[in-house]
């Protein structure tokens, strides 16, 4: 097997405390213009328009947003101006969009719409010379840099610590901005725990389900993506609250779960989860504090929204290790590219 050490997944994935704090030193005045510029125009609600790890970004910015600023967001489908060419009608609103390469040709037809349905354009992309970029209105770049493994790590990170510090800076708010200050030193904290019980149980299965909710549904979708690009493991994400609008007939031996938990308002639903699917005979591993019967996955002790951000970086590591387990490259996934250029 190839050390784990040595994919370019392992080494892009490591370098996201550095990316974090570059992000963080060169956007300081871009940041203040954007939350000036929020703070003077309020949109009347917020539209994200991403695809795969960037929309998992987005549905993280749904819940911050919505919980810190009370401003409805909602993610756009991009086909409706892609694939339909549907005029949208987006006055006094922000479209959110979140792109690595910022040149899949969807978005970039989804973000021309809704500009010309009167919407102001806010991107974040890795690459701020990319077509995206120069349709947007506002631009916070990334500050990522290069990343070659198919499996996006470092720039998914960056993209919600880019979110954390957009409505920190929208709402003014210098308790978020103090948090965000001691972030990269959090993110080389989650990067050395071990997940090994993860690899340990995981390594011949088939399936599970991948479970947060609000501010960990977001990590939770990544996750359940990486599990299928890079180890070939059918995951399927859902919100605790979804679980038992049918999915939950599924939970039992042999059906095991990754629970990702954090300390707010949601904690009591999802240890009542972890109990029933325990009590059922399923697997189930927490990435926080485990009720009885469930094995804890080590995380950073912080009561912060920064909470799902720390624990997707030490799945990162995990999962590297998991896809060679598993026989799997997790820099080359059979059938995926590092741009994808849906139309």
């Amino acid at each position: 097997m190839l050390d784990p050490e040595q994919t370019k997944m392992f080494a892009e994935a490591r370098e996201a405390a550095d990316c974090v704090r570059r992000l963080l030193a060169e956007s300081r005045e871009p940041l203040a213009a954007i939350g000036e510029h929020l703070r003077r125009r309020p949109p009347r609600a917020v539209l994200t328009c991403a695809r795969g790890s960037s929309d998992h970004a987005a549905t993280f910015a749904k819940y911050l947003i919505e919980t810190r600023l009370g401003i409805p967001t909602a993610s756009m489908a991009p086909s409706v101006a892609s694939a339909y060419g549907a005029s949208l009608h987006v006055e006094e609103m922000l479209c959110l969009a979140i792109s690595q390469s910022g040149r899949s040709p969807d978005l970039i037809s989804t973000v021309r719409a809704a500009k010309q349905g009167g919407a102001t354009i806010l991107a974040l992309v890795n690459d701020p010379a990319s077509p995206l970029a120069n349709e947007a209105d506002l631009v916070l770049p990334l500050h990522a840099g290069p990343e070659l493994s198919v499996a996006a790590t470092k720039s998914f990170i960056a993209s919600l610590v880019a979110i954390v510090a957009i409505v920190a800076a929208w709402a003014d708010d210098n308790l978020l901005k103090c948090e965000l200050d001691g972030v990269a030193e959090y993110l080389d904290a989650a990067w050395d725990l071990d997940w090994q019980p993860l690899v340990e149980h995981l390594a011949g299965g088939r399936g599970l389900f991948v479970i947060g909710r609000g501010m960990g549904l977001g990590v939770a979708q990544e996750a359940a993506l990486k599990f299928k690009e890079t180890s070939g493991i059918h995951a399927e994400a859902f919100s605790a609250a979804e679980v038992r609008h049918g999915p939950m007939a599924l939970i039992g031996a042999n059906f095991p779960l990754l629970v990702f938990q954090q300390p707010d308002g949601t904690e009591a639903s999802v240890d009542s989860l972890v109990g029933e699917a325990t009590a059922r005979g399923s697997t189930v591993l927490v990435a926080g504090a485990a009720p009885a019967g469930a094995t804890s996955l080590p995380t950073v002790a912080i009561d912060s929204i920064l909470a799902p951000i720390l624990q997707i970086q030490s799945f990162y590591r995990a999962i590297n290790v998991l896809a060679l387990a598993r026989g799997y490259d997790p820099d080359n996934p059979p059938y995926l590219q590092k741009v994808t250029r849906t139309v």
